[in-house]
């Protein structure tokens, strides 16, 4: 009969186990002193030329690997690679987020021997990637200023989840209608802990508290 049918909450099943693998790779990683962090936001908020200017302002006093994840493409593995630092390309077979258990098969084909920092570059999502733990320490999402400063209000969850919040591209101020105190304000009610950092990975400008920030938690996680 129709009410002796079980039902079985997939959903519930799948975030669990997937928070138990990720709970094993963050205890691997802090067991080695490697703080890893997740990196997430929507398609052309500068994700990649943050994570380069950062690289070079970072080494060689830290060295740092990146898990680059992609639906399907390599180009930006082989543009970090070329800024110095470690990197593997992962293909995500159309699924439009990380998990625990990619990240766990990238770190281990990328080798996390002799690195301090390991960045994750999620696929680029507003929704998708802030739903799965991927076992890194904290996540970061960059809201660049085209966007426009309505994101936290359109993606809570997005903001919910991130620790820190880079927002990108304020070079194009000037261009772009976007209230600073509004989207902070905004992500404090979300999120009242969230660090938010103002800076352009273009010109440089306000990148050094960025960085400054980078330096000093790799420093505390190692002692």
């Amino acid at each position: 009969m129709l009410d002796e049918v079980k039902v079985i909450e997939l959903k519930q099943n799948v975030f669990k186990k997937n928070e138990v693998t990720a709970d094993k790779v963050r205890d691997h990683l802090k067991n080695h002193k490697i703080y890893m962090i997740n990196v997430m936001s929507s398609p052309g908020s500068g994700k990649t030329t943050t994570l380069v200017r950062t690289i070079k302002e970072l080494q060689p006093e830290i060295r740092i690997g990146v898990l680059e994840c992609d639906i399907d493409a390599s180009v930006d593995a082989k543009t970090i690679v070329s800024a110095g630092a470690r990197s593997i390309q992962l293909h995500t077979g159309g699924m439009c987020h990380m998990d625990a258990e990619m990240t766990q098969q990238g770190l281990d084909e990328m080798g996390i021997e002799d690195l301090d920092l390991i960045f994750i570059e999620n696929i680029g999502n507003l929704v998708c990637p802030a739903e799965f733990d991927t076992g890194a320490h904290i996540n970061i999402s960059i809201l660049s200023v085209p966007e426009g400063d309505d994101k936290p209000a359109k993606y809570p969850l997005m903001y919910e989840v991130s620790d820190i919040i880079l927002i990108n591209k304020i070079d194009a101020k000037a261009v772009f209608d976007f209230d600073d105190d509004k989207v902070v304000k905004d992500i404090h009610e979300l999120n009242p802990k969230a660090k938010v950092f103002f800076l352009s990975s273009k010109t440089g400008e306000g990148f050094d508290t960025w960085t400054d920030w980078l330096k000093e938690t790799v420093k505390e996680w190692k002692l």
